[in-house]
């Protein structure tokens, strides 16, 4: 019963070719929109995820809070509260926690090598971790060591944009000797290319060194440390030695107790660490928030001396934009498709009234109301499918077209594509029901009286 329906569909669509590839038009330009749309949301949502990853997405920033000196905020980071070994408690007794580096706030520096001199856009500092919390992989050579770290040695690793602008082509950087602020360095590694972050910098021009290095080397204010007790504590590249004076008062054993001291040269501006995955984010927040807070014997209702910013605040906003706009479009695309349906409606009306004498003889030799009814349903539901398919086609076509002329990021979407077809479907009974339903209800001796 039911194949002899469709084929009889078949054959009352061919008989107006034109007329049921136009009504068809309607729907092919909704659906194809549709797809084209949802491509284009895909892709720029999944670039928008790739420059967050490419950030760091499960990344999680450690600062000290503001010092206020008389009620005004000196800035944000002023303080003094985070140590190196904060950051090996972090990564020793935080299961969420995969990997942590402490950073050293460097100055801008001038690089050279030979002939060639460059102003890199950053110089981070870290622990041989570094690139493991920045998910960083290498093109050539390697990172830097735990022992080159505790050795504060003078060795680095830098991006691409480096290379292009200290090194002739085709040179290989890997042991090759450069002067930062005239201190000579030897590159272990180069990092693999990112390309532009979300602010559009370049993320290649970079270098990278050990925190120890940027404390002792390049950081103003040297790397020399001074005890309690007034003995001095030298680094590599001490330039100037101490005086016998000590720089803090002794304490007694209450506020040893009580109070921490930390020793200026101790401290790190910040700690970077990575979350074992996007998921395990705020656990590793509230992990790291009561270590700290033990830590440094905050008591309870006080606030930190630390504050912990993540990239998951910015990677909702602008993911939740990029929806708003999709879902715009989708908005306009829908509507295209309510106008094809329209268009169906009218066609198939018009097809009722021109074959009101065939309905009247097929019901004269015994074809019931539902009998006529399915037949115009499964007219309507054929056009509307048909033209989903060829929508979804030419959907996909102008989307990979986009893709190639405009380098524009496109990503399939099953789902679109899936929903598509359904909504050409129900498309095609809710827009077809009314004339089907007019036609059922004719009664046989008018339609066969029909001129």
């Amino acid at each position: 019963m039911i194949p002899q329906v469709i084929q009889t569909a078949f054959i009352a669509l061919g008989r107006n070719v034109t007329r049921t590839l136009l009504t068809m038009l309607g729907i092919i330009i909704g659906i194809a929109a549709v797809i084209t749309m949802m491509e284009i949301g895909n892709g720029a949502s999944r670039q928008i995820s790739a420059s967050i990853s490419n950030m760091g997405s499960n990344m999680l920033l450690i600062f000290p809070r503001a010092l206020s000196t008389a009620g005004v905020s000196v800035g944000s980071g002023t303080g003094i509260t985070l140590t190196s070994s904060d950051c090996d408690a972090i990564v020793r007794e935080c299961p969420s926690v995969r990997a942590a580096t402490p950073v050293v706030r460097g100055t801008s520096v001038q690089a050279i090598h030979g002939s060639f001199n460059w102003s890199p856009g950053r110089v981070d500092s870290g622990s041989e971790a570094y690139f493991d919390v920045n998910e960083w992989s290498f093109e050539d050579g390697e990172g830097f060591s735990a022992r080159d770290v505790s050795a504060a040695e003078t060795v680095c690793v830098v991006g691409e944009t480096i290379v292009e602008n200290l090194f002739e082509k085709g040179e290989s950087a890997v042991g090759a000797r450069i002067r930062l602020n005239n201190v000579p360095f030897t590159i272990v590694g180069v990092l693999s290319p990112k390309g532009a972050n979300l602010m559009g910098m370049d993320q290649n021009d970079l270098i990278v060194v050990p925190w120890t290095t940027m404390r002792n080397r390049l950081s103003r204010g040297g790397g020399l440390a001074k005890t309690s007790s007034g003995t001095s504590s030298y680094k590599r590249g001490d330039l100037y030695s101490l005086s016998s004076v000590s720089l803090y008062p002794e304490r007694d054993t209450t506020q040893t107790s009580n109070y921490l001291m930390p020793i200026r040269f101790y401290n790190v501006n910040s700690i970077m660490c990575s979350a074992v995955s996007p998921e395990r984010i705020s656990t590793a927040i509230e992990e790291i928030t009561d270590l700290l807070r033990a830590r440094h014997r905050i008591q309870e209702g006080g606030e930190s001396d630390f504050e912990i910013r993540d990239m998951s605040e910015l990677l909702s906003i602008l993911t939740s934009t990029s929806t708003l706009m999709t879902s715009l479009l989708l908005i306009v695309a829908l509507i295209s498709l309510i106008v094809g349906g329209v268009g169906i409606m009218n066609i198939m009306l018009v097809s009722v009234t021109e074959r009101t004498r065939e309905i009247g003889l097929r019901m004269a030799v015994g074809a019931r109301g539902r009998d006529i009814l399915t037949q115009f349903l499964v007219e309507s539901l054929l056009l509307c499918l048909v033209g989903g398919f060829i929508g979804v086609a030419f959907g996909r076509g102008v989307s990979m077209l986009i893709s190639h002329v405009k380098h524009w990021p496109v990503s399939p979407s099953w789902e679109a594509i899936l929903l598509s077809v359904a909504v050409s479907a129900a498309i095609g009974i809710g827009f077809g029901f009314y004339p089907a339903w007019r036609a059922s209800r004719l009664n046989p001796i008018d339609a066969l009286h029909y001129e």
